[in-house]
């Protein structure tokens, strides 16, 4: 045991990671990618850091001897604090994977150390308020959750079974971030409008919808998440739904890939996400789109791109307006950089996520748009306020809100 009585604890970590972190080459190619080392330029938060910092605590730990012949020595508190404020000021962006040469999966390795942060109590306490949230109002806003469809209070017409619908054959998942936050109402607002235009028997869960629990997931807390999981699904179920429509990436990604996995079974429905289903309404000819006015670019969230590995749907929608004046950012796809707003970041330093979102909108500037579309309400919500912070003139929109404007005069 250590003399500050931290010890890692190997069972965090997967036979594979503790492989990986030994394979890596210490090559630098990920500190290159790394959105928010490049801002800060501080070497506790780039990836060589933190995994060199995990080998040497367990040596220090576990080889004795020979630890000390090599200089291992225990972490002392300072050391501990820095490897925490390095761990948490990271986006989870995913970028590091890509240029990976042997492929390290990196985003989940962030994540294990987070959860060996949280045992020794080294993480923010905005992280505290945070599960109390979702604990006792389930959601991050704090707000009562019966609120969920506050967003449509502001609109001339509201679709018809939303809340809590029995035999709907598709639940919308709206996600924290859009039915709580008044700056990206208009995303729930314009997917909703764009399936009751087209006929779709669908609902929320209202009230009952709960935080998919990815928040605390990536804060390293994701056993106090399987609660939400359960309660989710059962309510899917209660309303007999054959599929989840989400537009969050990170309620996506929780749902279709977390889910099965703590639930140890696949689910009994599918799982899409709203660009995948406004894709297959295009292609079915169910959605009639005219022109839109604007040029735009495309951002690809993070949590859709790099961790779901969505990239075509949204550019097919995006292709499908007519006469559309689309470009294309110098860093898109695999390599997109981050809008800042991701893993828990903003919570740990929002000083610095916002460097990154100035440079995303930046990257926008530079192709001549006029609106910055994404397919995330995180995204949107973050390169918004970017946007408005530094003066840029653009917009930044959801895909529906696009598609929804496109499909204006349809009768």
């Amino acid at each position: 045991m250590s003399a500050n009585g931290k010890k890692l604890d190997l069972a965090h970590f997967t036979l594979h990671q503790l492989f990986e972190m030994e394979a890596c080459t210490r090559c630098g190619e990920c500190i290159k990618v790394c959105p928010t080392y490049t801002e800060a330029q501080s070497e506790d938060i780039h990836p060589l850091n933190k995994i060199q910092q995990v080998k040497n605590f367990w040596k220090a730990d576990n080889l004795g001897l020979l630890a000390r012949l090599f200089g291992l020595k225990h972490p002392t508190e300072e050391q501990l604090a820095a490897f925490s404020q390095g761990v948490y000021r990271c986006t989870l962006c995913a970028r590091c994977h890509e240029v990976c040469p042997v492929q390290i999966e990196t985003r989940s390795l962030w994540i294990t150390m987070r959860e060996q942060l949280v045992d020794w109590g080294l993480y923010p306490q905005a992280f505290d308020i945070l599960q109390d949230r979702i604990s006792t109002q389930h959601n991050i806003s704090g707000d009562n959750n019966e609120n969920r469809l506050v967003w449509t209070q502001n609109m001339d017409r509201v679709p018809e079974g939303l809340d809590r619908k029995k035999g709907a054959e598709t639940v919308y998942f709206m996600g924290c971030v859009g039915a709580m936050y008044p700056r990206v109402y208009g995303v729930p607002q314009s997917l909703a409008l764009i399936m009751d235009r087209v006929g779709l028997n669908f609902t929320t869960l209202g009230g009952d919808e709960w935080c998919c629990g990815y928040p605390l997931q990536i804060a390293g807390m994701g056993a106090r998440a399987e609660d939400l999981a359960r309660h989710n699904v059962a309510a899917i179920k209660a309303i007999g739904a054959r599929r989840v429509v989400a537009s969050c990436p990170s309620c996506y990604h929780t749902w279709h890939h977390e889910y099965p996995r703590i639930l140890g079974k696949a689910l009994d429905f599918e799982v899409v996400h709203s660009t995948e289903l406004l894709a297959e309404l295009i292609r079915g000819g169910q959605l009639k789109l005219n022109g839109y006015p604007d040029p735009i670019t495309y951002h690809d969230p993070c949590d859709l791109g790099r961790t779901s590995h969505i990239y075509d749907a949204p550019r097919e929608v995006l292709a499908a307006i007519p006469g559309i004046q689309f470009a294309e950012m110098a860093d898109n796809r695999e390599l997109a950089l981050c809008c800042g707003g991701g893993g828990d970041a903003e919570m740990c330093d929002a000083e610095l996520t916002a460097a990154v979102g100035k440079r995303r909108v930046e990257q926008a500037q530079a192709t001549g748009a006029k609106a910055i579309v994404s397919a995330c309400q995180q995204c949107t919500r973050t390169l918004t306020e970017a946007a408005r912070k530094n003066k840029v003139r653009i917009k930044a929109l959801d895909i529906g809100e696009v598609v929804w404007r496109a499909m204006q005069d349809q009768g």
